[in-house]
C-alpha cells in the first residue's frame, strides 16, 4: 500500500491535522508527517515532493494557513495528488488559505477540502489510495453504508418524535 504523507506549515496546525493522521490511521494507510515551510524551509519541500513518488507515497496532504502556498509549493514539485487544507487563521478565518490553496495555475493542480476539513482530506486520500488496493475500497464501502444506515435511524427516530407529538 502507498503512503500518505501528512505535510503542515507550522507546529500549531497539528490540532487540526491529527485528525487526518486520525481517518489514516482508522483504515490502516501508512503515513509520514512533517512540518516543513513553504516559505521558512522551501529546499526541503521541493526535496520532499520531488522525491516522495520513489519514497513510496501515493499522495500528499497539505495543511497550512494565511498564504498557504505549500500545498501549490509541493504540487510544483511532483505529479503525485495533492490535497490540499486550508487552515483558519485568526485575521480571515482562513478565507485567505482557501482562496491560496484552491487558486492554482493551470498544470499544478491541488485538490482542496474546506477550512480545517483534514478529515476529509484523508478521506479523500484513501479513496485515491483504494484505486489500486481492493481492500481498502472495501473498507470504504462498507464505511459509507455504515454512514447511511446511521442517517436512516435517525430519519425514522425523528419520524416517531413527530408522530408521537400529534
Amino acid at each position: 500500500m502507498k503512503k500518505v504523507a501528512v505535510i503542515m506549515g507550522s507546529d500549531s496546525d497539528f490540532a487540526v491535522m491529527s485528525k487526518a493522521i486520525g481517518v489514516l490511521k482508522e483504515y490502516g494507510i501508512p503515513y509520514e508527517a512533517h512540518i516543513y515551510s513553504a516559505h521558512r524551509t522551501p529546499e526541503q519541500v521541493a526535496v520532499f515532493a520531488g522525491d516522495a513518488k520513489e519514497n513510496g507515497f501515493g499522495v500528499i496532504i497539505a495543511g497550512a494557513g494565511m498564504a498557504a502556498a505549500l500545498a501549490g509549493v509541493l504540487a510544483a514539485h511532483t505529479t503525485l495528488p495533492v490535497i490540499g487544507v486550508p487552515l483558519k487563521s485568526a485575521a480571515l478565518e482562513g478565507t485567505d488559505a482557501l482562496l491560496a490553496t484552491v487558486m492554482m495555475p493551470s498544470g499544478i493542480p491541488v485538490a482542496t477540502v474546506a477550512i480545517d476539513g483534514a478529515k476529509n482530506a484523508a478521506y479523500l486520500a484513501a479513496e485515491i489510495i483504494a484505486l489500486g488496493d481492493d481492500e481498502l475500497a472495501q473498507k470504504l464501502v462498507l464505511d459509507r453504508q455504515k454512514q447511511k444506515e446511521t442517517v436512516l435511524r435517525k430519519d425514522a427516530s425523528l419520524r416517531e418524535k413527530l408522530e408521537e407529538s400529534k
